[in-house]
């Protein structure tokens, strides 16, 4: 079975996240906001695809605070983790932010809050699913 970490500060949201992905996708899903868990869990290969909130507002990570951004792109300067899917998740999404936010990142997909469309939901992070 496929496994979606959800990287979310917000608990509703990954409740709500974490039931579409598990009920309609059927996908085993792990939450965390801890960076290093976050990293842990990236290294041994225990997710096939990452959600990541872009704005995490209590992630730190050395001590200095840390986005999901910043997560991402320390996920993708790490050769045991680059080629993991990550898809970036924001409430705040004006014109343009998709683009600036894709190309920060290096992240391989992009979804608004809030989630309106479950089965696009699902049918977007499956699409980034590696084959196995």
């Amino acid at each position: 079975m496929k496994t979606v970490l959800i990287v979310e500060d917000d608990m509703i949201n990954a409740r709500v996240f974490s039931k579409i992905l598990s009920k309609r996708g059927g996908f085993t899903v792990k939450h965390t906001e801890d960076v290093d868990e976050v990293m842990t869990i990236a290294r041994a290969r225990q997710a096939d695809v990452i959600l990541m909130d872009v704005s995490l507002a209590h992630s730190l990570f050395e001590g200095k605070p840390v986005d999901g951004i910043k997560i991402t792109q320390m996920l993708k300067a790490d050769p045991v983790t680059s080629d993991l899917p990550v898809i970036l998740v924001t409430a705040h999404a004006m014109q343009g932010d998709r683009e600036s936010f894709l190309a920060q990142s290096g992240a391989d997909g992009y979804i608004s809050k809030p989630v309106i469309d479950h089965q696009k939901f699902v049918d977007d992070i499956a699409a980034l699913m590696p084959e196995s």
